[in-house]
């Protein structure tokens, strides 16, 4: 089993304070209505809520954003919002939040997403999207990739794509122009839409799910996943594929040939809600604090099982990581004396 050590995890960790890494993407604002159900409406077969309490969160790209920020990094944020009342709550948040905000475009033409969850005696009842799926216009692209293009010291780029109309080919190939000339690495969470629009990205990281429809077959077997993840580090030409797997962990494919499965480790899953935003944030921070990628790719598998232990949308602390990767020691020191 792949395992990192406590002084190497520490010392990864503590070398990505203040690395400059921006995130490009589709940001949302997660509403939540919290409360408890008591009764059935006499309008229609509908539980009533009693609200409690409403929240608001940054959600998407701007979840990635988050995590890189707990982690000790330092996030710019990159993305479009609406010219609305939750656009500026959205900038209220992340100013709030610490995060630089100086690659957020805000489009007249657009309203914010707004993702709103009712939750109800500790169950999630109901989801009302607010969202534009349109691609934005090359001007607005335009706009992002030249403000993107301003920032100095980047380590990475993180493309974040939900499907929401922001990473359009015009943006793609401008952001990854940028990248190129400064030399700047980058990283790939896709979905279907543009998913071989990416070119020479260093780490890319689809799911199971998103490779099946990007490939036309299904990944149901080992022989599959191998055939998978060969063929796309061929078409994207891409240094490293990190395919994750649900239950099954993370498959990762290096250029150099070299394979590696990387289990899963999640000891109780509470709520997976983020745990991709964790680990692509958690991937591209280690490495930014000097982890090859393999090391890179067991601390954002440990991450990610950290957060699905907590109910709701957190992001990773390199306190809860740093304890992760002692429990995961103690674990196989436990297997390995049992053999």
């Amino acid at each position: 089993m792949l395992n990192i050590s406590k002084e190497r995890s520490e010392e990864i960790i503590s070398n990505i304070r203040g690395k400059r890494i921006a995130v490009i993407g589709d940001v949302m604002l997660d509403r939540y209505f919290i409360g408890n159900v008591t009764r059935v409406s006499p309008e229609a077969p509908v539980p009533v809520i009693d609200v409690e309490s409403e929240t608001f969160h940054l959600g998407g790209a701007a979840n990635v954003a988050n995590n890189l920020k707990s982690l000790g990094a330092e996030p710019i944020l990159c993305g479009v919002i609406g010219d609305d009342n939750s656009g500026k709550l959205f900038c209220e948040i992340a100013a709030e939040s610490g995060l630089n905000t100086h690659g957020l475009v805000a489009d007249a033409e657009r309203v914010t997403t707004v993702k709103t969850r009712i939750i109800g005696n500790n169950q999630h009842i109901a989801r009302l999207d607010r969202e534009v799926r349109n691609n934005i216009s090359d001007a607005t692209a335009t706009k992002i990739a030249s403000l993107l293009s301003e920032e100095t010291d980047l380590y990475g780029i993180i493309f974040e794509d939900y499907n929401k109309g922001v990473l359009t080919k015009t943006l793609i190939q401008q952001v990854q122009e940028v990248a190129h000339k400064k030399g700047t690495e980058i990283f790939v969470d896709p979905k279907f839409d543009n998913f071989f629009a990416f070119t020479k990205p260093t780490v890319f990281k689809p799911n199971r799910k998103e490779a099946q429809e990007a490939l036309g077959y299904a990944l149901r077997t080992e022989q599959d996943i191998l055939k998978a993840g060969k063929e796309l580090l061929e078409r994207l030409q891409s240094t490293n594929v990190l395919l994750t797997l649900g239950a099954q962990g993370m498959m990762l494919f290096e250029s150099s040939g070299k394979i590696s499965s990387v289990p899963t480790f999640a000891l109780h899953v509470a709520d997976v809600s983020g745990a991709g935003d964790t680990a692509i944030a958690t991937l591209v921070a280690a490495m930014s604090g000097g982890a090859d990628v393999k090391e890179a790719a067991i601390l954002a598998n440990y991450a990610a099982g950290v957060v699905c232990g907590e109910p709701g949308v957190v992001s990773i602390r390199p306190d809860a990581l740093a304890h992760a990767v002692i429990r995961a020691n103690e674990l196989l020191h436990h297997d390995t004396s049992a053999v």
